[in-house]
Protein backbone atom coordinates (compact mmCIF):
# COMPACT_ATOMS: atom_id res chain seq x y z
CA UNK A 1 0.00 0.00 0.00
CA UNK A 2 1.45 3.32 -0.55
CA UNK A 3 0.79 5.94 1.92
CA UNK A 4 1.36 8.91 -0.40
CA UNK A 5 -0.57 7.59 -3.33
CA UNK A 6 -3.50 5.27 -4.19
CA UNK A 7 -3.87 1.88 -2.36
CA UNK A 8 -4.81 -1.29 -4.94
CA UNK A 9 -7.78 -3.13 -3.30
CA UNK A 10 -9.04 -6.62 -4.39
CA UNK A 11 -12.66 -6.51 -4.88
CA UNK A 12 -14.32 -9.54 -3.59
CA UNK A 13 -17.95 -11.04 -3.61
CA UNK A 14 -17.89 -11.66 0.49
CA UNK A 15 -15.58 -11.86 2.76
CA UNK A 16 -15.04 -12.59 6.66
CA UNK A 17 -15.13 -10.30 8.80
CA UNK A 18 -15.10 -10.96 13.09
CA UNK A 19 -16.09 -13.95 12.38
CA UNK A 20 -19.13 -13.67 10.22
CA UNK A 21 -19.48 -13.70 6.24
CA UNK A 22 -20.51 -10.66 5.04
CA UNK A 23 -21.86 -10.65 1.06
CA UNK A 24 -21.93 -7.50 -1.32
CA UNK A 25 -24.92 -8.00 -2.00
CA UNK A 26 -26.05 -7.79 1.78
CA UNK A 27 -28.02 -11.41 2.13
CA UNK A 28 -27.25 -13.75 4.91
CA UNK A 29 -26.61 -16.63 2.09
CA UNK A 30 -23.03 -16.68 3.02
CA UNK A 31 -23.00 -16.54 6.62
CA UNK A 32 -25.62 -19.08 6.84
CA UNK A 33 -24.16 -21.48 4.89
CA UNK A 34 -20.72 -20.90 6.77
CA UNK A 35 -22.32 -21.37 10.05
CA UNK A 36 -24.11 -24.46 9.09
CA UNK A 37 -20.81 -25.74 8.21
CA UNK A 38 -19.13 -24.65 11.81
CA UNK A 39 -21.88 -26.46 13.14
CA UNK A 40 -21.55 -30.20 11.02
CA UNK A 41 -17.61 -29.56 12.26
CA UNK A 42 -18.70 -29.06 15.88
CA UNK A 43 -21.03 -32.45 15.73
CA UNK A 44 -18.42 -34.55 13.60
CA UNK A 45 -16.01 -33.64 16.70
CA UNK A 46 -18.43 -34.92 18.89
CA UNK A 47 -20.02 -37.70 17.07
CA UNK A 48 -18.98 -39.99 19.50
CA UNK A 49 -20.23 -38.92 22.21
CA UNK A 50 -23.74 -37.67 20.65
CA UNK A 51 -24.15 -40.62 18.62
CA UNK A 52 -23.79 -43.12 21.49
CA UNK A 53 -26.90 -44.91 22.58
CA UNK A 54 -25.50 -45.87 25.84
CA UNK A 55 -25.91 -42.28 26.93
CA UNK A 56 -29.47 -41.06 27.60
CA UNK A 57 -31.00 -38.19 24.62
CA UNK A 58 -31.32 -36.06 27.21
CA UNK A 59 -27.80 -36.05 28.34
CA UNK A 60 -26.73 -35.92 24.76
CA UNK A 61 -29.27 -33.24 24.66
CA UNK A 62 -26.80 -30.70 26.68
CA UNK A 63 -23.96 -31.03 24.80
CA UNK A 64 -25.74 -30.63 21.34
CA UNK A 65 -27.24 -27.25 22.52
CA UNK A 66 -24.51 -25.76 23.84
CA UNK A 67 -21.89 -26.83 21.29
CA UNK A 68 -23.34 -27.76 17.90
CA UNK A 69 -26.87 -25.68 17.96
CA UNK A 70 -24.78 -22.56 19.45
CA UNK A 71 -22.03 -22.65 16.78
CA UNK A 72 -24.76 -23.05 13.82
CA UNK A 73 -26.70 -20.21 15.18
CA UNK A 74 -23.95 -17.54 16.66
CA UNK A 75 -24.06 -14.36 15.28
CA UNK A 76 -27.89 -14.96 13.47
CA UNK A 77 -29.46 -12.28 15.66
CA UNK A 78 -27.63 -9.42 13.13
CA UNK A 79 -28.74 -11.94 10.05
CA UNK A 80 -30.74 -10.33 7.41
CA UNK A 81 -32.92 -13.72 7.08
CA UNK A 82 -35.12 -15.02 4.53
CA UNK A 83 -37.44 -17.87 4.57
CA UNK A 84 -34.95 -19.65 2.68
CA UNK A 85 -31.93 -19.54 5.04
CA UNK A 86 -34.60 -20.07 8.07
CA UNK A 87 -35.35 -23.28 6.70
CA UNK A 88 -31.75 -24.36 5.69
CA UNK A 89 -30.94 -23.79 9.29
CA UNK A 90 -33.76 -26.00 10.55
CA UNK A 91 -33.21 -28.43 7.87
CA UNK A 92 -29.36 -29.02 9.17
CA UNK A 93 -30.68 -29.22 12.70
CA UNK A 94 -33.15 -31.70 11.89
CA UNK A 95 -30.07 -33.42 10.04
CA UNK A 96 -27.97 -33.59 13.14
CA UNK A 97 -31.18 -34.47 15.47
CA UNK A 98 -31.86 -37.45 13.14
CA UNK A 99 -28.30 -38.49 13.19
CA UNK A 100 -27.91 -38.37 17.09
CA UNK A 101 -31.25 -40.19 17.92
CA UNK A 102 -30.79 -42.47 15.00
CA UNK A 103 -33.82 -41.55 13.50
CA UNK A 104 -34.40 -42.35 9.97
CA UNK A 105 -37.06 -39.71 7.33
CA UNK A 106 -39.05 -42.83 6.36
CA UNK A 107 -39.33 -43.56 9.73
CA UNK A 108 -41.51 -40.74 9.82
CA UNK A 109 -40.96 -39.28 13.39
CA UNK A 110 -42.14 -35.75 13.76
CA UNK A 111 -39.36 -33.49 13.85
CA UNK A 112 -41.14 -32.02 16.95
CA UNK A 113 -41.13 -34.91 18.75
CA UNK A 114 -37.30 -35.60 18.56
CA UNK A 115 -36.94 -32.01 19.66
CA UNK A 116 -38.94 -32.64 22.77
CA UNK A 117 -36.83 -35.98 22.73
CA UNK A 118 -33.49 -33.86 23.49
Amino acid sequence: MDIGGSANLEVVDKFCYLGDMLSVNGDADAAVEARIRIGWNKFKQLVPFLTNSDISLIKRGRPYSSCVQTSMLHGSETWPVRKENEVAVQQAEMRVIRWMSNVKVKDRVPSKELRERL
